[in-house]
């Protein structure tokens, strides 16, 4: 019988609550076993949630748990690098939320940490792991569209608190390192390519970019792009083609925002494919799983992530 992967979670943020943990307790061959908090009343939620939860006072003293196997970082963004290399050390595979980093060469050194120390590690890009966008991918790779001409990709919300942490530009706020992660990786992970040409606009507000338009050229394709946090809520990510248009409807948020599905339309025909119910946290957690056992490659290994990020870091040099 296979043993379950303990998993303790670095801090009591909301989206651990509200997501991730729930995520981790409820996925097959996972035990949400820990939580390493400051605020007690914060880890209360956890412990709601998971009876029997050990709950530590401070990251360390989670990190020295001898019966956590992996862990799972919500931190704030500027500290993602320093407590996967913490946790690294300290023996434990980890799941880091995005961006894993806030550039492109802090990955190598993650990277460089990871095969240190045998073990995984990795970035919370939780859409690859969603049948949605993995059937995106197969149609777009068996043609189903024909040739691949141009991708168009928005992704919005409205955010004015200036006191939310994506609104902080000590912390790595802003709209590209929020959401720009998935305008970017999603579209390299559907077609397998990486942009040529770029260039880019940002509005910034307060220290943070609030908006960032980008146009891009990929290998036989063109590319358009917006990420904003001051517009109202908005997703959707079309591949169009020479004899056809793939739409995602809701990329990013599925079945938050709206149902998941992928959207073929040839000439007068449409053909949805519909995902109902499916939720890629928790998928996301049994993957990791998986690959910590040896029985799949991770669908989103930290080479992955750093071409993500070295395209973000290509869109902040382009817009001065």
């Amino acid at each position: 019988m296979t043993e379950p992967i303990r998993w303790g979670i670095l801090g009591a943020a909301k989206f651990a609550r509200e997501h991730m943990g729930p995520a981790i307790h409820s996925a097959e061959n996972a035990v949400l076993a820990a939580v390493g908090s400051r605020s007690p009343e914060k880890a209360e939620a956890f412990s709601a949630l998971a009876p029997g939860l050990r709950v530590h006072g401070d990251y360390d003293a989670l990190l020295a748990d001898p019966e956590i196997d992996a862990v799972y970082v919500p931190l704030p963004n500027h500290l993602h690098v320093e407590w996967t290399k913490k946790a690294l050390k300290a023996g434990k595979h980890v799941l880091c939320e995005k961006p894993v980093a806030m550039q492109a060469d802090e990955i190598d050194d993650l990277i460089a940490a990871r095969d240190a120390n045998g073990l995984l590690a990795a970035e919370g890009f939780m859409i690859v792991h969603h049948p949605q966008w993995q059937r995106a991918r197969t149609l777009l790779t068996e043609g189903a569209i024909g040739e691949l001409l141009h991708v168009d990709v928005a992704f919005s919300f409205n955010n004015p608190d200036l006191d939310n942490i994506r609104n902080k530009p000590g912390t790595g706020g802003g709209a590209l390192r929020d959401i720009g992660v998935y305008a970017f990786g999603a579209v390299r992970y559907a077609t397998g390519a990486e942009p040529s040409d770029l260039t880019a606009r940002i509005d910034w507000d307060n220290g943070i970019d609030s908006f960032a338009l980008v146009t891009a050229d990929f290998p036989g394709f063109t590319y358009n792009a917006y990420v904003g946090m001051r517009m109202a809520p908005r997703q959707h990510v079309s591949f169009h083609g020479t004899d056809g248009v793939l739409t995602v409807p809701v990329p990013f948020n599925a079945n938050v925002f709206g149902e998941a599905q992928v959207v073929t339309q040839r000439g007068m025909e449409t053909h949805a494919e519909r995902f109902p119910g499916v939720n890629h946290y928790r998928l996301q957690v049994e993957n990791f799983g998986r690959a910590i056992r040896g029985e799949i490659q991770y669908p989103c290994p930290l080479e992955f992530s750093r071409g993500t990020q070295a395209m973000m870091d290509r869109v902040y040099a382009a817009a001065g």
